[in-house]
């Protein structure tokens, strides 16, 4: 399922993405992993979802197909072609949240994601929200999107009452 999904956002990416410019929205793509990777490094003993597939072996792999794969398109897609004027911005962010969502949907259904910890596809659809909100800050203004990605990360540890020692 997941080798599928990457394929859709490969083929997507390579045509709607705005490669010219890959250099402007590189430090966003990068900014976007590192996100990632802090999630799988700080809740290693204490996910709060897994990703599983058929095909792929485990979620480290998925994650990392994830994170050089989509994340990339993703990038280059909504950020390359983020439109002028609040209303159309609005949009943008609605679709973008939508097609995250509706895979995510699909995969809890279909049990290639699985929730823990508290975490469900409610807390996804605000967390998707968040990072579509904060994409386009951290391509403007990354020393902003750092900071509010900070308060985020203390807050979401706080709500799900993870500890240092919960974590690896």
């Amino acid at each position: 399922m997941y080798i599928f999904t990457n394929a859709l956002y490969l083929v997507a990416g390579y045509i709607w993405g705005d490669w010219r410019n890959w250099k402007k929205y590189y430090p966003t793509f990068l900014f976007f992993v590192v996100g990632d990777f802090l999630y799988n490094f700080l809740l290693y003993e204490k996910s709060m979802w897994l990703f599983h597939d058929v095909i792929l072996p485990n979620h480290t792999m998925i994650t990392l197909l994830a994170m050089t794969v989509s994340y990339a398109a993703t990038v280059l897609i909504y950020l390359g072609r983020f439109p002028q004027g609040w209303k159309k911005q609005i949009g943008w962010f609605l679709i973008w949240s939508g097609i995250y969502m509706l895979a995510e949907y699909v995969n809890s259904k279909l049990g290639f994601i699985t929730y823990h910890n508290g975490w469900n596809i409610w807390w996804s659809i605000l967390f998707t929200g968040i990072i579509f909100m904060i994409l386009p800050i951290h391509h403007k203004r990354p020393l902003l999107a750092w900071v509010i990605s900070g308060v985020i990360i203390v807050s979401l540890l706080s709500i799900f009452n993870i500890k240092i020692s919960d974590m690896k």
